[in-house]
């Protein structure tokens, strides 16, 4: 029986020759990501920022987002963010932080609750004080800090310089293009967001040890061969399996963003995006930068060094 093979096995595509437009596009995103990060910043979710937050739908199936917002407003509880989400009719509700500790917090849900009830059905409460919110910062930074760190770590005893290197870079494009996915679609940044980022990071990982791996088993068996036709026949190699991963696994999220709910929509919605970065970084991003790092060249003089070292 024969199996069924997604990239033919006789395939030579050649990948390299896209890395004059690849490597333009990633530096003009990662820059465009890190001046949004700076002068925008990301949308955090109440885990970070503290407060209460309320999702409203309406019981009409049409919601006043100018009247609702004008009614919270005139509570004296400080400015509100008031959005539609979801489906037609669905409010989101964002109050600040009341200085009055959680009897405050309660009078905020209370007043809202007598307010809107007529009109509205309340699907969705949180209320989280400043304290816990800091500590989540706090250790949601710490945590990604430490993966990314040991990711790092992993990468660099895992293969050689060059490899390494490459690996490195790729990693690090997968994360700035994760977080400007949330810098320009204004995705809530939360607790499960940071869980998005650093299952994305494995993902990456995954991918770019495949094709690497490759990469270093080719250059044991043919020395002479040039460094782009190496990496080319690399990646024709691997792409089997790399369409397959990637194609099961997007389906999978895009009946996790179609069918799951709002709960986890937004994960969903981020991890199918890290999906389709790491796959185009692992071909087009960490392979080709391996030229430029002067893979070949390398290994030419760690093959000329064990020929001397006998002759001595």
């Amino acid at each position: 029986m024969r199996l069924l093979r997604l990239w033919p096995e006789s395939a030579h595509f050649d990948f390299m020759r896209f890395r004059r437009w690849s490597f333009p596009l990633s530096a003009f995103l990662s820059l465009a990501t890190i001046a949004l990060f700076l002068s925008v910043g990301l949308n955090f979710g109440i885990d970070f920022k503290g407060g209460t937050l309320m999702e409203l739908q309406a019981k009409s199936g049409t919601a006043d987002v100018a009247k609702v917002r004008q009614t919270a407003e005139g509570f004296g509880f400080g400015e509100v963010e008031v959005q539609e989400f979801g489906t037609a009719g669905g409010l989101s509700l964002r109050f600040p932080i009341q200085s009055g500790g959680e009897a405050a917090q309660s009078a905020v849900v209370q007043k809202a609750r007598d307010t809107f009830s007529p009109e509205y059905e309340f699907q969705r409460v949180e209320t989280v004080g400043p304290r816990v919110s800091g500590e989540l910062v706090q250790s949601g930074t710490i945590g990604i800090i430490l993966a990314v760190i040991a990711v790092l770590f992993y990468l660099w005893f895992r293969f050689e310089r060059e490899l390494a290197v490459g690996a490195i870079i790729g990693t690090l494009h997968d994360i700035v293009l994760t977080i400007g996915f949330f810098v320009i679609t204004r995705h809530e940044f939360n607790m499960t967001s940071i869980a998005a980022i650093l299952t994305i990071v494995g993902y990456s990982l995954n991918e770019t040890v495949v094709v690497f791996d490759r990469t270093r088993e080719l250059l044991r068996r043919y020395k002479t061969m040039p460094t782009r036709e190496l990496l080319n026949l690399s990646i024709n190699t691997t792409m089997s399996r790399t369409v397959m991963t990637a194609t099961t696994t997007a389906l999978s999220l895009i009946a996790l963003v179609t069918f799951g709910g709002r709960a986890i929509e937004g994960f969903a919605q981020v991890m199918l995006t890290g999906v389709v970065i790491c796959t185009y970084s692992a071909i087009f991003i960490s392979s080709p930068m391996l030229i430029y790092l002067g893979l070949r060249s390398s290994e030419s003089a760690k093959a000329a060094e064990g020929e001397v070292a006998p002759a001595e």
